[in-house]
């Protein structure tokens, strides 16, 4: 049995990034420069984006974190993220989310420019990615897919299981392996809370993706010998 190492996989990959962007400054170019915006001060959200912040620093990247009380009008958080648009000097925004409850997180994601849109939750980026068009793509399905390609994991034919529907995880995973590409060329079956028989799909897959935000949810038991 091989152990998929996320960790060890995020530290080559960010080794990878910080010699491109050394070979990008040698050149005269500038750095990439992504902004963030933190509304109130969730402590989940406060770790993530300074892990966010910590890695920018740590590969060389320019960053800015914006930061707002809970209380900030919907107008308010709309006017700056078109601000931050316009603005050529920043390539990349991330809004961290959640967003307190009077503020629409679709219209945010709708505001936030598709070519600055590094979660890929702007409608258009969605749009792209299901015709296989370039397009950012979310972070947790396109890390996945980094690790397939990683591991060398044939996915080519294989029955998959993606546990989860979320249009942050598991829709856009359950895309993405049933694209014709690789990896991808997968036969997919969405799986959720209402699914009758869940073990049952478990054990005839090849690879499962469990995405559903429980941990422990998914049982050894649910899954066939070889199975990713």
């Amino acid at each position: 049995m091989v152990i998929i190492d996320g960790k060890a996989t995020a530290s080559a990959i960010k080794l990878e990034i910080a010699a491109e962007v050394a070979a990008m400054k040698l050149a005269g170019k500038k750095s990439p420069h992504l902004a963030a915006i933190l509304v109130g001060s969730d402590g989940a959200s406060e770790t993530y984006v300074g892990s966010k912040v910590k890695t920018c620093h740590e590969i060389g990247f320019d960053s800015t974190l914006i930061r707002f009380d809970s209380s900030v009008s919907e107008m308010e958080l709309l006017d700056k993220i078109r601000q931050i648009n316009a603005d050529p000097s920043i390539d990349g925004l991330i809004v961290q989310s959640p967003l307190p409850a009077h503020i629409s997180f679709s219209k945010v994601t709708e505001t936030i420019s598709p070519a600055k849109d590094v979660d890929g939750f702007n409608p258009i980026n969605s749009g792209r990615m299901m015709q296989n068009s370039p397009a950012f793509i979310a972070a947790t399905p396109k890390g996945i897919l980094m690790l397939f390609e990683r591991y060398k994991i044939d996915t080519v034919g294989k029955n998959c299981v993606v546990i989860g529907r979320s249009n942050i995880v598991g829709m856009p995973m359950s895309i993405l392996l049933a694209r014709n590409s690789w990896p991808g060329n997968c036969t997919v079956t969405i799986c959720h809370s209402k699914t009758v028989n869940l073990k049952e799909h478990c054990l005839k897959a090849d690879i499962i993706i469990a995405a559903l935000g429980k941990p422990g949810f998914l049982k050894a038991d649910f899954v066939k010998n070889g199975a990713v």
